[in-house]
């Protein structure tokens, strides 16, 4: 019995379990262009997220090759990049989820997790995109709008959409959410 005390204890206690009681991460998302459900505090706990609302035909567009870039810099040091597609800011991510999906990955080999279409407007936004604005004073104000959440599961600060992703505070935010 004492050994299981001890074993529970040390779970509850565990960051990885307490950013799992997150509940800005406590949301379901679909793969972009599958079916599969994935629940963001189970499957990046523990992690540092850089989650970016995106668009195949919008100015910013190019920066899915700096935010590529970072994830395969930072991955191994625990940053995952997520990429939420949305259609919001002057229709510019028109196209179903297999075309953003196979733009995404011919033209900046996109490798990073990319979800479902999602709704970043106040007004109809999605409830994670909701509770982002609701912690950082801001709903996205254009596409790549960049939301930085800690390990711990808490948002750490936000980057406006023509902050690039290569941009000196968004690199040392991210190495610095790393070392925590």
């Amino acid at each position: 019995m004492r050994m299981l005390l001890v074993l529970l204890t040390t779970f509850l206690l565990d960051p990885v379990f307490a950013a799992c009681n997150s509940e800005l991460l406590n949301q379901n998302f679909r793969k972009l262009a599958g079916t599969e459900s994935v629940n963001l505090c189970e499957a990046y706990s523990g992690k540092v997220l850089l989650v970016v609302n995106t668009a195949s035909k919008c100015g910013y567009t190019p920066q899915y090759e700096s935010l590529e870039q970072l994830y395969e810099k930072y991955e191994s040091k625990g940053l995952v990049v997520l990429g939420f597609p949305s259609n919001d800011f002057m229709g510019q991510e028109p196209g179903s989820e297999e075309q953003i999906q196979d733009f995404c990955r011919l033209t900046y080999d996109v490798k990073f997790p990319m979800f479902e279409k999602t709704t970043v407007k106040k007004g109809d936004a999605h409830p994670f995109y909701v509770r982002l604005a609701e912690l950082s004073g801001t709903y996205p104000t254009w596409n790549f709008q960049k939301y930085l959440i800690g390990r711990d599961g808490k948002l750490i600060t936000h980057f406006t959409p023509h902050t690039k992703p290569s941009d000196p505070a968004v690199v040392s935010a991210i190495e610095q959410a790393l070392q925590q």
